[in-house]
């Protein structure tokens, strides 16, 4: 079954019918919210919120492991991560929607494994590629069929937050060859990579990194682009579910 985590400007998904809700609580602690079973012109579907809804945990404090844990628990075998990014790379304007295939991790103390050696035993796992191809590939031919671009490719550059980075912090991710930079990716993707779930990230570009351009970050564009963009991610997801 699919599953929506859904990030900023996206703590609910409209036009659902819901069918029943889990609570949020995990042996790992508490997820963000608790996850929805519920159908989508009529395709089933589980949602869960990254920030709870309404929209109130910053990334260094989400309890990813319990999100994804629940999610499992629910029947999920299909991840999708809806994320608002800024865009590294001079192309990628506010309102670009880009399908990642690579990531670098600049977070910091998050629980980011199940195999810790305490709530399961130690064990690595193989990560060069840290989403699910198939599952790429799917989404970016579900935008083509709604009529929606998309850019399939891109690194994204996980960031601690909450705090916007500085232009000399997104020049260093630029040398290290990140076009996008947000604050959930991790370790979100390397958990359900660990839960044998598929696993990939819809990133909507809400504004140009630090230092990118002259103009000055401003907290209302963003939310302006969000309004515009989290529909347009609906409808990704839409086809999706359509062609699953």
């Amino acid at each position: 079954m699919l599953a929506v985590i859904g990030g900023t400007g996206m703590s609910e998904l409209a036009a659902i019918e819901i069918i029943r809700r889990k609570g949020s609580e995990t042996p790992l602690g508490a997820a963000s919210s608790g996850v929805l079973h519920a159908r989508l012109d009529g395709h089933e579907l589980l949602f869960l919120a990254r920030h709870g809804h309404p929209h109130k945990m910053p990334p260094h404090r989400i309890n990813y492991r319990a999100n994804l844990w629940a999610l499992k628990q629910a029947g999920a075998t299909r991840v999708v991560g809806v994320n608002a990014v800024g865009g590294i790379e001079a192309a990628l304007s506010p309102g670009t929607m880009v399908i990642p295939d690579q990531l670098i991790d600049y977070t910091h103390d998050r629980e980011a494994t199940f195999f810790d050696g305490r709530f399961r035993p130690l064990q690595h796992i193989d990560f060069s590629w840290p989403y699910t191809e198939t599952l790429r590939q799917d989404l970016s031919n579900a935008a083509a069929d709604c009529g929606e671009t998309v850019i399939s490719g891109g690194v994204y550059g996980a960031t601690q937050g909450p705090r916007l980075e500085t232009a000399a912090e997104i020049a260093r991710m630029t040398r290290d060859g990140c076009t996008l930079v947000g604050m959930t990716g991790m370790p979100e993707a390397v958990l359900a990579r660990e839960l044998g779930m598929e696993y990939a990230c819809l990133a909507l570009v809400v504004n140009p990194a630090a230092g990118v351009t002259e103009h000055e970050i401003s907290m209302e564009e963003i939310h302006a682009v969000l309004e515009q963009g989290v529909e347009r991610a609906r409808r990704v997801i839409r086809a999706l579910l359509e062609h699953a």
